[in-house]
């Protein structure tokens, strides 16, 4: 198993760069096969619906986003590698079983034509997304263990390598589905579906090799005498001991994972406030093909995360990633830029995405202001991995609950102000980040200790 190693720039880049290009190749997904969905029966409006019954797998699906993290901080041992399979796949049965109740009547109408206000024929295509998504959410899960021993072995690359191949299926499905008629929300989550499980058994192929080579792995037929060994574990657990690490793992995982499903519901209340606002459709059709743009950038500056996990402060007052980070955040802010500008957006916006001509200058507009959101992302990833390294669970839960009220605070602040759906929504994800990062920080009360973490 790779060892911790040592802050370097050269270092550090080769190891996020892929980390960088998989985050944003992951998101680039599904503004591609909104070309599909936005050319089927309710034109762009269908984004809306097929978008809100994405979001909803993804809420439930990040009751489970502290696996990675937890991954990378224990599963660096076979039986710590196999406690994370287990508790992975216990999360992904219970979690995907939880998934289908939203789609069963009448909680159906209650979410959908309730609380997102969809007419019934959108709330229909919410649903059937939803239910639908099971399957690449469970792809998502079963993808976890993969990665996290890729990660592990800092071989970001080939993880980068599987993400490329999954962008590539569903690139080919975006340009070949709508020529075939084949449009509409369920050909879209087709499209990701498929890309998703491709992704996720080269993944499996690429970890094989490093598996075999975790520390403590019991040859076979091997009984093990119980003796420690230099990592600290016996050769041999029973039963109970598998439990206990599983259990412990389960700890550590339970306030990440609460913490990202306060960070999902993000999209979802801040869809009921501009759903709310005055034209609300254009307000909704702003709001999502922006953060088809937005998102990959700020997931990508998120993924700080790892890095901070992999290249921990090694003294009193390192701050060298901290400025790496600031530097990454304004590289990344380019790409929302380059969108703003006119020959890029309207082609992007106007054509690609359907989107009206009476909103194109203000879509412009929106994703300009997003071109700053990730410096602040990418902050708070490396503050949110080192308190991941320190075994401070509760301080990133900590972040993700004032991230959600600071969401919700700006949403019903501006909303009785009469302020623009768009500009709503611009507002609330620039300042719930900062509140973040802010109670992540004060949660670790700036100590240190080496290799663990330092402001």
């Amino acid at each position: 198993m790779a060892e911790i190693r040592r802050f370097g720039v050269w270092n550090v880049t080769r190891f996020y760069i892929p980390l960088l290009l998989q985050a944003f190749s992951q998101s680039l997904t599904y503004p591609l096969v909104a070309g599909i969905v936005t050319h089927g029966e309710f034109g762009v409006n269908a984004l809306t619906a097929f978008s809100q019954g994405q979001m909803i797998m993804f809420m439930i699906g990040a009751l489970g986003g502290g696996l990675m993290m937890t991954g990378m901080v224990f599963a660096r041992t076979w039986y710590g590698y196999v406690s994370l399979r287990r508790l992975n796949a216990i999360m992904m049965g219970v979690l995907l079983a939880l998934q289908v109740v939203p789609t069963i009547a009448p909680f159906n109408r209650w979410l959908f034509e309730g609380f997102f206000a969809l007419p019934p024929e959108l709330a229909a295509t919410a649903r059937w997304t939803l239910l639908f998504g099971v399957v690449m959410n469970g792809s998502f899960f079963l993808r976890n263990v993969p990665m996290v021993v890729l990660f592990n072995n800092y071989e970001s690359g080939k993880a980068n390598n599987a993400t490329f191949i999954r962008i590539a299926v569903t690139l080919a499905c975006a340009a070949v589905f709508p020529k075939l008629g084949w449009v509409g929300a369920g050909w879209g989550l087709f499209a990701l579906t498929l890309g998703t499980c491709v992704e996720l058994l080269v993944t499996w192929l690429y970890a094989r090799p490093y598996v075999a080579q975790l520390p403590n792995r019991p040859e076979e037929g091997q009984q093990g005498d119980g003796k420690r060994t230099t990592t600290s574990e016996p050769l041999n657990l029973s039963t109970s001991q598998h439990l206990n690490l599983t259990w412990e793992q389960f700890r550590f995982t339970l306030p990440l994972s609460l913490g990202g499903f306060l960070l999902m519901l993000s999209p979802l209340i801040i869809a009921a406030f501009v759903g709310r606002t005055e034209n609300a459709a254009d307000m909704l059709a702003i709001h999502y093909v922006t953060l088809g743009v937005a998102n990959p950038v700020a997931y990508a500056a998120l993924r700080m995360q790892a890095v901070s996990i992999q290249f921990r402060p090694e003294y009193e007052g390192d701050r060298r990633l901290l400025i790496y980070a600031v530097f990454a955040g304004l590289c990344l802010g380019i790409i929302p830029f380059i969108f703003s500008l006119p020959f890029v957006g309207n082609w992007y916006f106007g054509h690609y995405q359907n989107v009206p001509d009476r909103i194109l200058d203000t879509a412009r507009l929106a994703i300009f202001i997003y071109s700053f959101i990730c410096i602040i992302h990418a902050v708070r990833g490396r503050i949110e991995g080192i308190a991941a390294a320190r075994k401070r669970p509760k301080a990133v839960m900590a972040g993700q609950i004032f991230y959600t009220a600071g969401l919700l605070t700006t949403c019903a602040i501006l909303l009785p102000l009469g302020c623009a759906g768009w500009a709503i929504a611009v507002s609330a994800i620039y300042f719930a980040p900062i509140c973040a990062t802010i109670a992540i920080y004060t949660s670790l009360g700036g100590r240190w200790s080496p290799g663990s973490g330092a402001w």
